[in-house]
């Protein structure tokens, strides 16, 4: 029979624990957030629908950013045990230089929508962990600024290119003279996808002050206090625009542009020069001959063609075909360190994150692009360490097998 008794001060005093108050509320709901999932979560309470659904979204049925995120859970990872991994170094080289993780952050449009630091937020944490950070031409800070607000930031400028190549070879000098390192040219949007959740959801850049969206600030009162108090929309590119995203792409764009095009784009811009956008291993070889530097293996996140090629799929042969060579990102469905991981055992240089940290600064600002970042961070050391890898330079196609 058990013998009972009361347990002693003594006994109890080493297992009562105290907790840290956490007082600022942000602080609060971001420590919270375990993985990128729960930032995703936070993100979508505190953003309006239309806001949240543009990041969050894809083209159509959504089946490639779907199958790029299944490839990715499907992915076996094969450790290697006893090895010392008491001490691993996740930094690696992009473009001739260190980078602290093996990914940048992605260029994404019309940032301060998401939250009103936007890419000011991005860059500075970008400074801070020595990750390479991608403006885009559709930004929402002028290129100028965000080299202020980070000058010791490794910076990429992303360029779509315009009907009018004036003003494209406007923004391509305005990069260089503000010390932007490389050019990042985006060449898989002839045309705007059909984004459907923007569509039912009407939305506009700068968002409508429509019936649906007055109720939707009664449910979201401090985003639209941010948008409404903080200086108005401009972007990277352009003063102004009213209308939706689909107009403005195919307003602005060249669907005529070809692969000869390149060499006008050397000819203007002298530094390292990314083509993303690719999806087969034909065309990497033709940019790269072209005069790439790198390539990112990109269905733009789905958000273009709805059944293209899933990146993480034909990563191997772009791999074989040109890595000797030119460097080879690659994006789309990365939903955390693992997969950073996973991508570049198949081979690829780095990655390039976008909704990821997008999700953390619509969840908390600067304090939420930055806990992404550790969340992403962490989970990278943790993988090299279950896998027995040391080194992200000692990762090969051996540590993981695709379906």
């Amino acid at each position: 029979m058990t013998q009972r008794q009361i347990p002693k001060w003594s006994e109890l005093k080493p297992l009562l624990r105290t907790r840290r108050i956490t007082t600022n509320p942000t602080e609060r709901r971001l420590e919270r957030a375990l993985t990128i999932a729960d930032l995703r979560r936070i993100a979508r309470r505190r953003t309006p629908r239309s806001v949240f659904d543009y990041t969050d979204g894809a083209a159509e049925s959504e089946i490639s950013l779907r199958r790029a995120r299944q490839l990715f859970r499907d992915v076996e990872l094969r450790p290697s045990v006893l090895r010392n991994v008491s001490d691993v170094d996740t930094t690696t080289t992009m473009l001739g230089k260190p980078s602290a993780l093996p990914f940048a952050f992605a260029p994404t449009g019309f940032t301060r929508m998401m939250h009103h630091e936007g890419e000011n937020a991005v860059v500075r944490v970008a400074e801070r962990t020595g990750v390479p950070y991608a403006l885009s031409t559709m930004g929402t800070t002028s290129i100028e600024d965000v080299a202020a607000a980070a000058p010791d930031a490794r910076k990429w400028f992303q360029l779509y290119v315009w009907k009018d190549r004036a003003a494209g070879e406007d923004l391509v000098k305005r990069a260089a003279a503000a010390g932007y390192e490389a050019l990042m040219l985006t060449v898989d949007v002839p045309v705007a996808g059909a984004r459907l959740r923007d569509t039912r959801n009407g939305f506009t850049i700068p968002p409508s002050l429509t019936l649906k969206t007055v109720a939707d600030a009664a449910l979201h009162p401090a985003w639209w206090i941010n948008l409404l108090t903080t200086e108005p929309l401009t972007f990277a590119s352009l003063s102004s625009w009213d209308g939706t995203v689909a107009d403005l792409l195919n307003t602005l764009f060249d669907p005529t542009m070809t692969v000869d095009d390149l060499a006008w784009i050397r000819s203007i811009w002298h530094g390292p020069l990314i083509v993303k956008g690719i999806q087969t291993t034909e065309d990497a070889r033709r940019v790269t001959d072209a005069g790439a530097d790198a390539v990112v293996i990109s269905n733009h996140g789905g958000r273009q063609l709805d059944r293209a090629p899933t990146p993480l799929r034909v990563l191997p042969d772009v791999v074989s075909a040109v890595g000797d060579h030119t460097e080879v990102y690659v994006d789309t469905g990365i939903t955390s360190g693992a997969d950073i991981v996973a991508a570049r055992a198949l081979g690829a240089t780095g990655c390039l994150v976008g909704r990821a940290y997008l999700y953390g600064l619509m969840a908390g600002g600067e304090r939420g692009v930055a806990r992404a970042t550790e969340i992403l961070a962490a989970e990278i050391r943790r993988t090299l360490q279950l896998l027995g890898v040391r080194t992200v330079a000692e990762l090969t196609a051996d540590h993981v097998r695709l379906p």
